[in-house]
């Protein structure tokens, strides 16, 4: 609804949805994290905070040295901020100009439906149990069997990607995060699965790669079942281990005695498509599927498991009840082999996918490549955990252009051998002026430099008391010795193809400024955050490969109409209200659009887009909603058409199988399916 003065109201969050989110959703994606005490306990300062006492003791000229090791990327990105002269105000006039965002925004709604602009138009591509792989049977809700889930589309996509494969045909490849059982099965009792639901939930995990064709006339996008190209990867497909921890005595179990052979893949979330052909996606809330944590007593494993979330006795799932490697007491290095960035290569069907050891392991949200000046392949990694950290990967050889067999088999190589970094944030404003209510400090922006503080390389570690296969495989530990920076939930974090900079969502972290947690810093500014923000960076002398860079915030999301708000120094009574960014993607203008996980004020998640420079910086405008109970994820963003990713529609508290609170794609009284959907305007290109 908008009000007479032409702002936005919100709706009530509803009480069933802590942080937008169903306790059910809680539970099966991700383990009850948030329920749970953070799993950094570390002491490392906020840098800033190190800083501005150097500053206090031994005054300012020493400081000045320190800080000023970056100040050449400072001076580029503070140019771009102040491009928008009237970034003050508009005289309550919408204003007109930005490049691709030539629509009217969506308002905040509790629809039951896709809503998009007046004039496009969705369709769904293709749902849960739809058919993948020849043979596959139709979808039976109540009679399904993992036999017939290894054919067809699996459970609640997340990532999607799209390689091109002639005109207007893509391999699509989407990744299936996790499973919500009590929407799957009709009578299903948490505590006493079946052995064939165990077994279509491995089924519905991992990735599906699917042939997809555009209609030109009707403007949707339908799926092939291709004989050749067609694929579904589960948690009982074979997987190569790579780089420098493959074969580490971490890895080995009963079953793989080498260290190099990994069944499966689990709670696959972001991802990447690299200029090679390939798809990169992140292992991420892995450490809930595995029991008896809590039976370790060993100290150092115990450290080590308690850093990555573990604890308890039995698993959510109950998995352990039939496969013996998801019981930690029987087989303690399973764990060690999830929690990685997976490559799988859609050109070639019979490639097995790798888990790169290089890019680090902890609750990966994702990976993006940007190939440097130098030729370079740098990947930008973030670890999505309340006060966990941002990371980078540059490679050890160049890449090779083109797509020829050896320049491809080359290019495949560059994720199995670089130097892993993760960074450490600095404000540039007193810590004084950072009380947790999110209020600007005196320079009227939140910015400041960092540093990239290298953590292995090859066989090299730089941790002291690590060795490089200790860093690889407890990176989280790590990055901790060297004082990283605590974040805000570090979820995608993905270069911008027109500018340069890259850009990351920091989704939210109500922890912040409780009682013995971490508070407020100029990078993660709000106590409480439960509405997340949009974090830009700028690479010194614009060199992905730099080792220093000035950073700001782009957002703070929420609601525009309070004080702990900032959209780039944009006049708010002309923005959308935004909660809990999650993905990141961007359009050939070098537009950013943003998807949310958990809409903390009380309308469906959604996809917004704002532009990054000029006089429209901040200027934020929301695309479209989902269903009640979904997640936006993906999203695609091409010229023709957006796709993104319905993630558990209808997943609301008290909402079952026996009970489905949505009936969406299908109506009537069809039970809910995830899907993937895509977005259109006849004749016309997105957003213009």
């Amino acid at each position: 609804m908008t009000t007479t003065d032409g702002r936005i109201s919100l709706p009530l969050l509803p009480p069933d949805h802590p942080l937008g989110r169903s306790s059910i959703t809680c539970e099966y994606r991700c383990g009850n994290a948030c329920s749970h005490e953070a799993p950094n306990t570390s002491d490392n300062a906020y840098f800033g905070d190190v800083v501005r006492s150097i500053v206090s003791r031994r005054g300012m000229l020493k400081a000045g040295a320190v800080l000023a090791v970056a100040g050449a990327g400072v001076a580029g990105l503070a140019g771009s901020a102040a491009a928008h002269p009237d970034h003050g105000g508009h005289g309550g006039r919408p204003p007109r100009g930005p490049k691709g965002l030539d629509f009217t925004a969506v308002a905040p709604n509790r629809e039951d439906r896709i809503v998009t602009p007046e004039g496009y138009h969705n369709s769904v591509v293709i749902r849960w149990g739809d058919p993948v792989l020849p043979g596959a049977p139709a979808f039976d809700f109540d009679n399904q069997t993992a036999a017939a889930q290894a054919k067809q589309f699996g459970f609640n996509n997340d990532f999607c990607g799209l390689v091109p494969f002639g005109h207007d045909r893509w391999l699509m490849v989407s990744n299936h995060e996790y499973t919500t059982e009590s929407a799957m099965f009709k009578g299903f009792s948490q505590a006493n699965p079946t052995e064939e639901q165990v077994k279509i939930g491995w089924a519905a995990h991992g990735l599906s790669v699917v042939v997809v064709e555009r209609d030109r006339r009707s403007g949707k996008l339908l799926p092939k079942v291709d004989r050749r190209y067609n694929r579904r990867i589960t948690v009982t497909s074979e997987f190569e281990v790579d780089g420098p921890a493959a074969g580490s005595a971490f890895l080995r179990t009963t079953a793989d005695p080498s260290g190099r052979k990994v069944f499966g893949t689990l709670n696959n979330c972001a991802g990447g498509v690299t200029p090679w052909g390939t798809i990169l996606s992140g292992e991420e809330n892995f450490n809930q599927y595995f029991a008896n944590a809590g039976s370790v007593t060993d100290p150092v494993a115990k450290t080590r498991l308690t850093r990555y979330g573990l604890a308890g006795a039995a698993s959510t799932r109950k998995w352990e009840n039939f496969d013996p490697r998801f019981d930690v007491a029987k087989e303690p290095n399973e764990v060690n082999r999830f929690g990685w960035i997976v490559e799988v290569d859609p050109l070639e069907p019979g490639s097995k996918p790798v888990k790169h050891t290089a890019l680090g392991r902890f609750k990966h949200e994702g990976a993006t490549i940007q190939i440097a000046r130098n030729g370079k392949v740098v990947a930008y990694l973030g670890d999505d955990e309340r006060f966990d950290y941002v990371y980078k990967y540059v490679s050890k050889e160049r890449y090779r252009p083109g797509d020829s067999p050896s320049a491809r088999a080359h290019n495949k190589k560059l994720l199995s051998d670089g130097t892993l970094y993760v960074a450490q944030f600095t404000g540039d404003s007193p810590a004084t002026e950072f009380d947790g209510t999110g209020k600007l400090p005196t320079d009227g922006e939140f910015d400041g430099t960092g540093k990239w503080i290298a953590l292995a390389s090859g066989n090299k570690s730089f941790v002291d008391g690590f060795t490089a296969e200790e860093v690889y495989v407890f990176t989280r530990l790590a990055a901790d010795k060297v004082g990283a920076t605590k974040m805000d939930r570090p979820e995608d974090v993905q270069p911008n193809p027109v500018n340069g900079r890259v850009y990351a969502a920091l989704t939210n972290n109500t922890d912040r400024g409780k009682p013995g947690k971490e508070g407020p810093t100029e990078i993660n500014p709000r106590n409480g955050n439960k509405h997340g923000h949009v974090l830009e960076w700028e690479e010194s002398r614009g060199d992905h490969t730099a080792l220093t860079f000035s950073w700001k915030l782009l957002l703070v999301c929420g609601d525009p109409a309070t004080a702990d708000t900032y959209f780039g120094g944009y006049d708010k009574t002309q923005v959308s209200p935004i909660s809990c960014p999650d993905n990141v993607a961007f359009d050939r203008h070098g537009n950013l659009w943003i998807s949310t996980d958990g809409n903390a004020l009380g309308s469906n998640d959604g996809l917004f887009v704002v532009p990054v420079s000029g006089r429209y910086r901040g200027y934020l405008k929301q695309f479209l909603t989902v269903p009640l109970g979904a997640e936006t994820c993906g999203p695609v963003i091409e010229d023709d058409f957006i796709l993104v990713s319905v993630q558990h529609p209808g997943e609301l508290d008290g909402a079952s199988a026996d009970n489905p609170l949505t009936h969406w794609p299908d109506g009537g009284t069809a039970q809910p399916r995830p899907a993937v959907a895509a977005i259109w305007k006849s004749g016309c290109r997105i957003g213009e």
